[in-house]
């Protein structure tokens, strides 16, 4: 079962969310180019992710998944990856230290450039073009020319996937993700805000306790670098399945696109062409849980996703909203624990909580991230369960997009620099509130 499904064998099974390309010479070229590219991440590298996410699934860490909801081609700067880099190191300092617990650090970048949509066409002021599905697919600007499907553009995503890896790789092990940086990740417009104030706290709390390690002679190397790895949704099948590859050392399928992809929502089908790519290959993997998921879904997932049971293979990611958490999750979590099943799990509380205001923005409310994210961790709790992580979309920089938070942005207020290209994200000050908040909450369980 090892055999990597061909193309022709996926597009049979009737997928969903895949762009219309005119040119099918245009995407065989590119397809090919893919296929002889080197790989972006390494086998080992994704086996020890999922070490590291075993011991999620058995209570012993916690994952901290984040970035970009789309990355932009325009955005692979080093400042654009500096500044995401920064605030994951950041809150991932907060929830070590504040709830005593080991943190996977995930980001959701060097590949995050497609994204499914409710509609395949877009109208504005009488003219109906192909909706913008993010940079790997076309252009966000609302013209004939950008909105044509270019599979040019999945080479696009391949070069400025390796860009970004390579700054990243760069950043964690040449210093800048030494624990003595953390007061320098702090930089001005957060430390104004009372979290920011908090965060350095707890940066001169860490600073002692480095000091006083020194001075006995201890100086550990994981206090100098960190362990960082990659992901994004498997959505375009060309991109995914071009960048699966047979690994020499074992003669098992890799994604070598990331360390983690995940299935989204709305290309969940059991007998649909993502769960069979994803089920051959030996990433650790995601899938997205929504509340139309019943538990028997979600025994069928894992049989279908994780038939050796390996802790550490499957992460269910739950995406309810913060109204619905309480009432649909405890079923799902009940049946997989009764039947024994090693999967981490994960909250996303961030698309099932969009919404538009009145400006005709879409945003997402900090109470209701928090309120999922506290639901989330209610219904472990009363089950005996291990609240496993977060997925969240966010932002190193002073962004506006969502409302409330210690910031108390209003609906007025997105206006002032809202910059994503697709869904709103927390910024900065609003992701290391989220940190603090999700700290405490992890320090009961």
């Amino acid at each position: 079962m090892n055999a990597i499904p061909t193309l022709e064998q996926l597009h049979a099974l009737g997928p969903l969310q895949q762009p219309r390309y005119p040119d099918a010479g245009a995407v065989d070229a590119a397809v090919a180019r893919l296929r002889t590219a080197p790989p972006l991440v390494f086998a080992g590298e994704c086996d020890d992710l999922t070490e590291k996410i075993a011991a999620v699934t058995r209570g012993e860490a916690f994952l901290l998944q984040g970035g970009d909801c789309a990355e932009t081609f325009a955005g692979v700067t080093a400042d654009n990856v500096r500044n995401k880099l920064r605030v994951l190191l950041q809150m991932a300092v907060v929830l070590t230290y504040a709830a005593s617990v080991p943190v996977v650090k995930l980001g959701r970048l060097a590949g995050q450039y497609a994204k499914p949509r409710s509609s395949d066409e877009e109208t504005r002021d009488g003219v109906t073009l192909p909706a913008y599905r993010g940079d790997a697919v076309n252009g966000y600007d609302f013209t004939p020319e950008a909105r044509i499907p270019d599979p040019q553009r999945l080479v696009d995503v391949y070069n400025s996937s390796a860009a970004t890896l390579n700054l990243v790789r760069a950043f964690v092990t040449g210093g800048y993700a030494d624990l003595r940086q953390v007061h320098t990740w702090n930089t001005d417009f957060v430390q104004s805000s009372p979290f920011g104030q908090r965060y350095e706290a707890v940066a001169d709390e860490i600073e002692r306790a480095l000091t006083f390690m020194k001075a006995i002679g201890a100086d550990p190397d994981e206090f100098h670098r960190v362990d960082f790895h990659s992901s994004h949704e498997a959505l375009l099948l060309e991109y995914e399945q071009a960048l699966t590859r047979i690994d020499s050392r074992t003669d098992l399928p890799y994604n070598v696109s990331a360390h983690f992809v995940w299935i989204g929502e709305r290309t969940r089908q059991l007998d649909g062409p993502h769960v069979e790519l994803l089920s051959r290959i030996k990433n650790p993997i995601g899938i997205k849980l929504g509340p139309t998921t019943t538990p028997d879904d979600a025994l069928a997932y894992a049989a279908r996703l994780n038939p050796e049971n390996t802790p550490g293979r499957l992460t269910f990611i739950t995406r309810f909203g913060a109204g619905k958490i309480r009432d649909g999750l405890p079923a799902l979590v009940e049946k997989v624990s009764a039947e024994g099943l090693n999967v981490a799990w994960v909250c996303d509380p961030m698309h099932g909580n969009t919404f538009e205001a009145s400006s005709g923005y879409k945003t997402r409310r900090f109470d209701d991230v928090i309120e999922e994210v506290q639901g989330f961790f209610d219904v472990h709790r009363s089950l005996g369960t291990w609240p496993g992580g977060v997925h969240v979309e966010l932002t190193g920089d002073d962004v506006t997009e969502c409302i409330g938070g210690g910031e108390e942005i209003d609906e007025a207020g997105l206006a002032n620099r809202y910059e994503s290209v697709c869904d709103p994200r927390l910024n900065r000050v609003q992701s290391l509130e989220l940190s603090f908040l999700v700290a405490e909450m992890l320090r009961k369980a």
